[in-house]
């Protein structure tokens, strides 16, 4: 991947509709490179899909924060499966270190963020947690609003 890769990768991170043509004016090249290049991203799977980012994506969770989880043992798949009955967690991540996971929540109100993250620590297997809200998003390649 080389740098005309990268900057149309961030291109369609932050507009993945942008037409063949916005793209080759935006980076100074043809419409045949564009497709070319972006053929070439699928194939080796460097681009595995498109998809849509709603608004309410953005503004349905306006407290936010990221909970960081440690299991017990072998208890990570058992652990995932119950996060995944919670409407409220937007992601969850396995990560090595201290924390065995990294989970992403999104709630209405703090009230509300209190209470998933009481649930979540009653789930079988969580041995400990550490939480941080998110403040301030001043960059992100799921959208821009």
């Amino acid at each position: 991947m080389d740098a005309l890769d990268r900057r149309l990768i961030t291109l369609l991170r932050h507009d993945g509709r942008l037409s063949l043509s916005d793209l080759a004016t935006e980076l100074g090249t043809t419409r045949a490179t564009i497709r070319s290049r972006l053929e070439r991203l699928r194939q080796t799977g460097e681009i595995i899909g498109f998809t849509v980012i709603l608004r309410s994506d953005a503004i349905d969770h306006p407290v936010r924060g990221i909970m960081l989880i440690e299991i017990v043992g072998h208890a990570a798949d058992t652990v995932i499966g119950e996060l995944s009955g919670f409407p409220e967690i937007l992601s969850v991540h396995t990560t090595n270190g201290k924390w065995d996971l990294v989970v992403e929540l999104g709630t209405s109100d703090l009230i509300e963020f209190d209470k998933v993250l009481r649930r979540i620590r009653l789930v079988p297997g969580i041995t400990g947690s550490e939480t941080s809200l998110l403040l301030a998003t001043p960059r992100s390649v799921k959208a821009r609003l």
